[in-house]
């Protein structure tokens, strides 16, 4: 008989609100910006997460990397309620890869190497991490000096990316990594996140307009629209043209409300 896959992250029925003015001593409603999310992650998927401007997208990728708390609901990874897990040992597990890259004032060489030393790692095994995923994502010696100013922005975007890949994660969270690369290396780039179930067990959870990269990449797409879970389909269930019409619908409905 095969093996079930295991489910690695959680939801149930996750809530999130902001309030609309922290700055008063007077106590304000509450924005809604995702409501009742639930859904399973199992090991290895590769999850796309779309939907027009504002579904909420890039905020449920915070509450996976607890850069956020649910207002109401609960996560689990691999049956460990979030709240209960000390949030330096869950960002080691679980890494999230922002839309701006930023080096802080650091070379290439030294923001790669970072969370491989703050981790402990010999120096031997961190310049064979570098090495590796360097050459994995194509980017050549010659950068490694670089800084943040003397790098393109997509430069910057694969240096990020690569700076998530060398902790070798059990889930790497993405948001829009692939907005400000070429064709070439959007579609590299996501055969490499195709392969890292393969290689090192990583599942991956990825934001993105492009619906077409998604179709490249995707196990399972999640669709949200106004912080809602429309839709939650295997690949072999999507209708991309019917997404592609419905996304261009909504975005279309909310051009109009301005």
């Amino acid at each position: 008989m095969e093996k079930k896959p295991q489910i690695q992250l959680k939801l149930e029925q996750v809530s999130y609100s902001e309030k609309i003015n922290a700055h008063t001593k007077y106590k304000l409603p509450e924005y809604p910006i995702l409501q009742d999310i639930s859904f399973e992650v199992y090991q290895g998927s590769r999850i796309a997460i779309t939907g027009p401007s504002g579904a909420g997208k890039s905020y449920l990728l915070r509450l996976l990397n607890r850069l956020s708390e649910p207002t109401n609901g609960k996560i689990y990874l691999e049956n460990r309620e979030y709240r209960k897990i000390p949030t330096i040992e869950l960002r080691q597990s679980v890494i999230l890869i922002g839309q701006e890259p930023k080096l802080l004032g650091m070379s290439v060489r030294e923001a790669l190497a970072y969370p491989l030393i703050l981790r402990d790692l010999p120096k031997l095994q961190i310049q064979q991490r570098l090495s590796y995923w360097m050459e994995q994502l194509h980017i050549p010696d010659d950068w490694l000096g670089r800084t943040e100013a003397q790098l393109s922005t997509g430069q910057r975007q694969l240096v990020n990316l690569a700076r998530g890949l060398v902790i070798q994660p059990k889930i790497l969270l993405l948001d829009e990594p692939t907005s400000n690369l070429d064709v070439a290396t959007t579609s590299y780039i996501t055969e490499i996140l195709n392969q890292l179930y393969e290689k090192h067990q990583t599942t991956v959870l990825m934001v993105n307009h492009q619906l077409n990269v998604a179709q490249m990449f995707c196990t399972r797409l999640l669709y949200l629209q106004q912080g809602r879970l429309m839709s939650n389909q295997t690949a072999s269930q999507i209708n991309w043209k019917n997404i592609q019409e419905t996304l261009k619908q909504a975005e279309a409905d909310d051009d109009f409300e301005f």
